[in-house]
C-alpha cells in the first residue's frame, strides 16, 4: 500500500480468519458485520446526541458559547489525529482485545495488562454513564409529559430497565447489533437535522453570531480565564470517546484490517461535523441563558427546546435524543462485552473461563454481556445517594479509556521499523500524527484531573484522579494474582490450544 490516510478499495488480502489465527486466536465469533456496520458502532458510541446534550450544561458554565464552539472545532482536530494513529495500529492487529492486545504485542505483557484494565474500566464506566444519562433524559421527558418527579430512586429504576433492554438486544447476536447501529447512524444525522432545523425556523428570536462565537461565560468560581477555557475543552473531549468500539468488533467484521481502521476515522470526522452543527443550533436558540442554566428539568438543552419550541415540540425533540442515547448505550454494551470476552480469553479476569464462553447458537459471548451490564449497574449505584457520584462514573470512563488510546500509539512510535503496518496506514504521516496524538492525550489526561469548580468541596471535587489511582491500584494487585494465567498467544494452531479454546464454546 502506498502512503495515504487510508487504503484504497480493499485489495486482495489475507483471509480474515487466517489473519486472526496468525495473531494467535481461533475464530469463534460470527463475522457478520460489514464496513458500514463497523463505522456505525463507533459513531453510535460517540453519539453527539448523547454527549453534547448531556454535557451542554457543563459547557454553559465553563467558558460558555465561545469555548463550546471553538473548543469543539479544535478538540475534534486533535481527536482525529488520535483516531488516525490508532486506526493504523488497529489495521495491523484486528482483534477483539484491541488496545491491550496492541500494547502487549508492541510493548510486552505489562503494557498490555495495564492498558487492558484502563480500557475495560473505561468501557464499563461508559455503559454506566451513557445509560444513566439516558435515564435522566427519560425522567425529564416524563416530567414534561406527565408531571413525573424524577427522584434518584425512580431514575435508578429507569436506568436498570435500560440496562436490561441493552443486555437482551446484545444476546440476539452481532447481526442485530449491526442493524441497530446502522439505523442509529441515520437516526443521529436525521435527529440533528430535525432539531437544528426546528430551532432555526420556529423561534422568533435567535442569538447573534457574535454571541455564539465570542461570548465567554465563567460560572466555575475560578478567576483565570485560561484555566476556565482549558477545562471547558472537556465537553468535546468527553464526547469524543468510545471510537475504539470499531476495533473491539473487528473479529466480527469482514475485511477487518481495512474496515475497522476506516470505521474509527469516519466515526470521528462525521461526529465532528455533525456535533458542531448541533452545538451551533442549540446555542443560537438560547432564549434565557440564566434560565437555561437553572432549568427545573435538570437538563439545560431541554429548557432550550421548551423555550424555543414549546412543551409539545420539546417533548418530540427529547424523544429523538433519548432514542439516540439508547442506540449509544446498546453499542457500548457490545464493545465492552467483546473486551470482557477478549481479556478473559487471555486469562486476565477473575472467572475468565466463564466470561470467555460463546453461545453456539448466536456466537455471542453471553456471560460477558451480562457481566458488563451488572458491573455498570454497580458503578452507578452511588448515584442514589449523591449527584457527585454520576460525575465520578463519567470520570472512570474518560480517565480510563483516553490514556489507553495513547499507549499503543506510543509503543508503535517506539517500535519504529519493527512495527509491521497493516493494509491501512499513514505512510510518511505516521510519526508526526502519532506524536501529536500522544502529546494531546497527555495534555487532556491532566485536564481531566483538574478541579472544575471553586471552592473545592466533597460535592464539587473532580474524582477523576482518584478513579485513575484506584484503577491502577486494582490492576497492580490483581497482576500479582493472575500474572501466571494472563498471556496473549503468539500463534494459534497446536492441538492443546484448539482444545482449550473449544472449551469456551457452549
Amino acid at each position: 500500500m502506498s502512503t495515504a490516510w487510508s487504503s484504497s478499495s480493499p485489495a486482495p488480502h489475507r483471509d480474515d480468519e487466517q489473519r486472526l489465527r496468525e495473531l494467535g486466536y481461533q475464530p469463534v465469533l460470527a463475522r457478520r458485520m460489514g464496513g458500514f456496520g463497523n463505522f456505525a458502532i463507533s459513531f453510535s458510541v460517540i453519539s453527539i446526541l448523547s454527549g453534547c446534550m448531556t454535557l451542554y450544561g457543563f459547557g454553559l458554565d465553563t467558558g460558555g458559547p465561545a469555548v463550546m464552539m471553538w473548543g469543539w472545532a479544535g478538540v475534534g482536530l486533535f481527536v482525529l489525529c488520535v483516531g488516525l494513529a490508532l486506526a493504523e495500529v488497529t489495521s495491523a492487529y484486528p482483534t477483539s482485545g484491541a488496545l491491550y492486545y496492541m500494547a502487549d504485542r508492541l510493548g510486552g505483557r505489562t503494557w498490555g495488562w495495564y492498558t487492558g484494565w484502563l480500557n475495560l474500566l473505561g468501557l464499563l464506566g461508559a455503559i454506566a454513564g451513557i445509560d444513566y444519562g439516558a435515564a435522566l433524559f427519560t425522567g425529564a421527558l416524563f416530567n414534561l409529559q406527565w408531571g413525573f418527579d424524577p427522584t434518584p430512586e425512580s431514575t435508578m429504576l429507569i436506568f436498570i430497565c435500560i440496562l436490561l433492554l441493552h443486555a437482551a438486544l446484545n444476546l440476539f447476536g452481532v447481526r442485530l447489533v449491526s442493524v441497530l447501529n446502522s439505523v442509529s447512524v441515520w437516526w443521529h444525522l436525521a435527529g440533528v437535522a430535525i432539531i437544528v432545523g426546528a430551532l432555526a425556523i420556529v423561534p422568533s428570536h435567535h442569538q447573534s453570531p457574535e454571541f455564539v462565537f465570542t461570548e465567554f461565560v465563567n460560572d466555575t468560581g475560578w478567576s483565570n480565564p485560561l484555566y476556565v477555557t482549558a477545562i471547558g475543552l472537556l465537553l468535546a473531549q468527553y464526547t469524543f470517546s468510545g471510537y475504539d468500539a470499531s476495533a473491539h468488533l473487528s473479529e466480527e467484521t469482514s475485511n477487518a484490517s481495512v474496515y475497522a481502521a476506516r470505521g474509527i476515522v469516519r466515526a470521528i470526522w462525521v461526529s465532528w461535523v455533525a456535533g458542531f452543527v448541533l452545538l451551533a443550533g442549540l446555542t443560537f436558540a438560547i432564549q434565557d441563558y440564566a434560565g437555561t442554566q437553572g432549568s427545573a428539568t435538570g437538563v439545560p438543552p431541554a429548557q432550550i427546546l421548551i423555550d424555543a419550541l414549546g412543551t409539545g415540540g420539546a417533548t418530540a425533540m427529547l424523544l429523538i435524543v433519548i432514542v439516540a442515547q439508547l442506540f449509544c448505550g446498546n453499542a457500548e454494551v457490545a464493545a465492552a462485552s467483546r473486551m470482557v470476552f477478549a481479556f478473559s480469553r487471555d486469562g486476565a479476569l477473575p472467572g475468565s473461563r466463564l466470561w470467555q464462553r460463546v453461545s453456539s447458537h448466536t456466537q455471542t459471548p453471553v456471560l460477558a454481556v451480562w457481566l458488563s451490564v451488572v458491573v455498570a449497574c454497580v458503578l452507578a449505584l452511588p448515584s442514589l445517594y449523591s449527584e457527585t457520584a454520576y460525575g465520578a462514573v463519567t470520570a472512570i470512563n474518560v480517565i480510563g479509556i483516553t490514556p489507553a488510546y495513547a499507549i499503543p500509539i506510543f509503543l508503535r512510535l517506539r517500535a519504529g521499523d519493527r512495527f509491521q503496518p497493516g493494509p491501512w496506514h499513514l505512510g510518511r504521516w505516521s510519526k508526526p500524527v502519532g506524536w501529536i496524538a500522544v502529546v494531546w492525550v497527555a495534555v487532556v489526561t491532566v485536564l481531566f484531573c483538574l478541579p472544575q469548580s471553586s471552592p473545592v468541596t466533597a460535592d464539587s471535587m473532580n474524582y477523576a484522579s482518584i478513579a485513575l489511582a484506584v484503577v491502577l491500584l486494582l490492576a497492580t494487585i490483581w497482576w500479582f494474582v493472575a500474572r501466571r494465567s494472563y498471556n496473549t498467544p503468539s500463534a494459534y494452531g497446536t492441538a492443546r490450544e484448539q482444545a482449550e479454546i473449544a472449551e469456551g464454546i457452549v
